[in-house]
């Protein structure tokens, strides 16, 4: 997308998303310079996040997988971003094809690709609604209208809460959607964690995303996921980096090193 058609659209082209930062990480074209710029600074800060972002988007593609075979098959992924490789439909439509997935954002560029990738796919649908807050996007026609919560749902939230910086919104946001839950209904997190960076590794790192559409990003480790899970059952292994949550072969599983001492992302999955 050129400025100029961003600009038709109501987008600051030159305000960093991180949602189209998230995208430059993983090799995507849907970003603009100032994204780049932005996430070029973090990279300077944190040169393993390319690598970090790939095995998210790995943990996604598992722990979709799994859900998917425990007979789930609606999926609500808020804060999808933009459309990549393995999306959570493509999964999922491998274990079961008819299965119901709904992608919200709040970003219009993801909404527009995302819509228009979708637009013949009659099992899947994009909204635009605000994770922050819950109540309203649980009741949103576009969602509540398709989702059906009488019966078992996965929600993800992969790599966003770190985005939400107080405690009390992440905690609503959590417990309105853990109190529209029924039993087998499965909730998936990642989320970034500095470990034992030093203050000035901490500010460098922040720095870039203080000019984001976020305004910052914060770090949660790993017993403070699980008290936000509270309700649930965290699946095993429980709260682990996300190259460490179920590999996907057992060879893989051999080579696993889990260090909470450097900086990472985590992941988990919990049941209602």
């Amino acid at each position: 997308m050129t400025n100029h058609d961003a600009v038709s659209e109501g987008i600051d082209p030159s305000t960093p998303s991180v949602a189209r930062m998230y995208d430059y990480y993983l090799g995507g074209k849907d970003n603009f310079a100032s994204d780049r710029e932005a996430a070029e600074q973090f990279i300077q800060v944190l040169p393993g996040i390319r690598q970090m972002v790939r095995e998210n988007r790995a943990f996604l593609s598992r722990s979709v997988e799994f859900v998917a075979r425990q007979g789930v098959d609606q999926f609500l992924d808020i804060g999808s971003g933009l459309p990549t490789r393995e999306n959570v439909h493509e999964v999922a439509h491998r274990v079961t094809p008819e299965a119901r997935v709904v992608y919200v954002d709040i970003d219009p560029i993801v909404l527009s690709h995302g819509r228009a990738l979708l637009e013949d796919n009659p099992h899947t649908s994009v909204v635009q609604a605000d994770m922050r807050e819950p109540e309203l996007l649980l009741t949103h026609p576009e969602i509540d209208g398709v989702v059906d919560f009488t019966r078992p749902v996965a929600v993800l939230l992969t790599a966003m809460l770190h985005f939400v910086p107080d405690e009390a919104v992440v905690t609503r946001i959590l417990t309105a959607i853990r109190e529209r839950l029924v039993p087998g209904s499965h909730v998936i997190v990642s989320h970034a964690f500095e470990g034992d960076v030093s203050a000035e590794v901490h500010e460098a790192g922040q720095r870039p995303y203080r000019l984001t559409n976020a305004g910052g990003l914060t770090s949660r480790g790993p017993e403070r996921l699980a008290e936000l899970m509270e309700g649930l059952e965290i699946l095993e292994p429980g709260v682990v980096p996300v190259h460490a949550w179920r590999p996907a072969s057992p060879e893989d599983g051999e080579d696993v090193v889990i260090d909470l001492t450097a900086p990472g992302i985590l992941g988990l999955v919990g049941r209602r």
